[in-house]
């Protein structure tokens, strides 16, 4: 005689078998007609939501089996979980993010369709009507989750009877909006319902606000920002006036505009190595303004007297000869030769003297260029020097022509250039050079861009430099 989980275990079985069965292959599905390839991604589309449907259900079970009041005899804690969603992540290969939509979503469908356990409070009875859709496959997990989280929890303001007529409306809705576009029309509705619980929430997100710091697989970290409000609309504002040549932003009459966005189109690097680049240099830039005393010593310090810094660790011969590699205080990861270059030019070094294993001599520090030299190439080169580069003084780093140890470089004004973070980069990691002699500034690219290594002229952008050149001519 079948049961049901025989049957339910033949139905998965067929499910997954039919999933793995289906074409993988590029160029098979690359030979298929516009309305073929449309139609596929549709049904597709379809048979993912049944699903997701299931998998929720399933989660939904998964999170019943282990509420709170059970302790430590629920599934998960005897699975070795401290929650469902950590018990379906695991047993799924996905995020959190997933494992409690589904979670979530399956509750939603349980209460819809199970009949209440004696003693076990409903959680969203508001919810209901989304349930049921979900288990009638008229409305996808996402959609569901979309309106869970947009319409939020009763509060003074709002009751269980207002938030369930507007999952009612927002059920009816689905059909002609994408997730995305629910979840902003649920949260509108609840703002419409809820007038008095706006400032709340604003507070709420205020009291959410951090930039909190985690570990990426390759050991490096990542940094993730949850802003309040009026940070995310500063924030947005930056991100897309930085971006905006490459997204179809508005278009600049002036000449300068046309020059600063066509510099952003052509730039090699993709947008967000762009934007990480930008957002980095302007923190940069902030930091070393508050060091050399803006503000006239007003308000409060951010960093306070201790500037932050990158301690770069490496062999002394290993920096002499130019093979190898070193190593970023408190970094796991190596570093490249090339990279300890481009510190040991930009900040120079410090010799530490050993005697065994033990430190024995911090030599003194090796000479950098001031701030007064620094100026004075500002006035000369007028930014980035590098050829077709728009960066200004401010986002430049000093670059020794001959380096400090290796080619028993001098710290002169003469031989030394400004480069922008970027293009100082670039110049160590590729292996391009710049070379001076009586007329001028050469930068040489690497065999690999030009075998003959013919040196291209490097112009200055500073006006006033070339007004005074003019004038002594």
């Amino acid at each position: 005689m079948s049961t049901f989980a025989d049957a339910y275990a033949a139905s998965l079985d067929a499910a997954l078998a039919s999933a793995r069965g289906m074409s993988t292959d590029v160029l098979g599905v690359g030979s298929l007609g516009d309305a073929a390839l449309i139609s596929a991604q549709r049904i597709l589309a379809e048979a993912r939501r049944a699903l997701d449907a299931g998998a929720a259900v399933v989660a939904g079970e998964i999170a019943f089996r282990s509420r709170r009041e059970l302790g430590h005899s629920g599934l998960a804690a005897r699975e070795g979980f401290r929650s469902p969603a950590d018990l379906v992540r695991h047993q799924t290969g996905s995020t959190f993010r997933d494992a409690t939509t589904l979670v979530r979503v399956g509750t939603m469908v349980r209460e819809a369709q199970a009949p209440p356990a004696p003693g076990v409070p409903v959680l969203a009875p508001w919810l209901e009507e989304v349930g049921s859709a979900v288990a009638a496959d008229l409305l996808s997990v996402e959609a569901a989750r979309a309106i869970g989280i947009g319409l939020g929890e009763p509060g003074p303001g709002v009751d269980v009877d207002q938030l369930a007529a507007a999952a009612h409306d927002l059920v009816v809705l689905a059909a002609t909006l994408d997730a995305d576009a629910l979840l902003k029309r649920a949260r509108e509705m609840r703002d419409d319902l809820d007038e008095a619980g706006i400032e709340e929430r604003a507070r709420a997100v205020y009291e959410q606000r951090m930039l909190r710091r985690t570990t990426r697989p390759n050991g490096l970290p990542r940094y993730i920002v949850d802003p309040d409000i009026e940070s995310s609309a500063f924030l947005d504002d930056l991100f897309d006036k930085i971006t905006s040549p490459r997204r179809g932003g508005p278009r600049f009459v002036d000449e300068a505009g046309k020059a600063w966005a066509e510099a952003v189109e052509n730039d090699p690097r993709t947008t967000e190595q762009y934007l990480h680049d930008c957002f980095v240099q302007l923190m940069r830039i902030a930091v070393d303004a508050e060091a050399g005393g803006a503000g006239g010593g007003q308000g409060r310090s951010i960093v306070g007297s201790r500037q932050p810094s990158v301690r770069v660790l490496v062999n002394a011969e290993v920096l002499a000869s130019g093979e190898g590699h070193g190593r970023i205080e408190g970094i796991d990861m190596p570093v490249p030769i090339e990279m300890v270059q481009r510190a040991a030019c930009a900040e120079g070094t410090r010799d530490i003297e050993f005697y065994g294993d033990q430190p024995l001599n911090l030599g003194r520090e090796q000479r950098l260029f001031s701030a007064a030299q620094k100026i004075a190439m500002a006035a000369r080169d007028g930014g980035c020097l590098w050829t077709g580069c728009d960066r200004p003084a401010s986002w430049t780093e000093a670059h020794h022509i001959k380096e400090w140890k290796k080619d028993r470089g001098k710290t002169d004004i003469a031989d030394g250039v400004l480069l922008c973070r970027f293009h100082h980069l670039l110049l160590h990691n590729n292996h391009w050079r710049i070379a001076r002699d009586l007329t001028g500034y050469w930068l040489i690219p690497p065999a690999e861009i030009d075998p003959a290594r013919t040196p291209r002229a490097l112009v200055t952008k500073s006006g006033a430099f070339l007004d005074f050149r003019r004038q002594r001519e």
